[in-house]
């Protein structure tokens, strides 16, 4: 009885850690045959100030954090460690700016698939990971 109860009350808590931030307009790039990475695009939200960590998919070995700007005049691209996510300000990760860059995919991403991902969020000192999906479009975003 005391096992079932705190495990409800840690499933409560987590839910109510996760219920503060929000993920839309999740989607990804397509690929061709061969193709070994692709780009996901997103909009999180948090309430409360977090920062997001990393990510995961189980159609990538590896998924990394990645921003590119403008130096120089020469696009650059950098895998970052962090980003974080202000109170109540929507972070847009899009094409050209921050975005996540799946890598070493398992097999190509077909237009109309759902790809899932794992959002790896830090808040208030603790880890939680966000499960969401996102819709494989075009190269255009389509």
């Amino acid at each position: 009885m005391k096992i079932a109860l705190i495990t409800s009350l840690l499933l409560a808590a987590s839910a109510t850690l996760a219920a503060d931030i929000t993920v839309k307009h999740a989607w990804a790039r397509a690929t061709v045959p061969g193709q070994p990475v692709s780009g996901a695009f997103l909009e999180i939200t948090a309430g409360k100030a977090a920062v997001l960590t990393g990510a995961s998919s189980p159609a990538a070995a590896m998924v990394e954090v990645h921003e590119m700007k403008m130096e120089g005049g020469v696009m650059k691209m950098r895998q970052l460690d962090k980003l974080p996510l202000p109170a109540g300000q929507t972070m847009a990760l899009k094409p050209g700016s921050y975005h996540l860059m799946l890598m070493q995919l398992k097999a190509p991403l077909k237009v109309g698939e759902q790809l899932p991902l794992v959002l790896h969020v830090e808040q208030d000192g603790k880890s939680i990971k966000l499960n969401t999906t996102a819709e494989v479009r075009d190269l255009a975003g389509k």
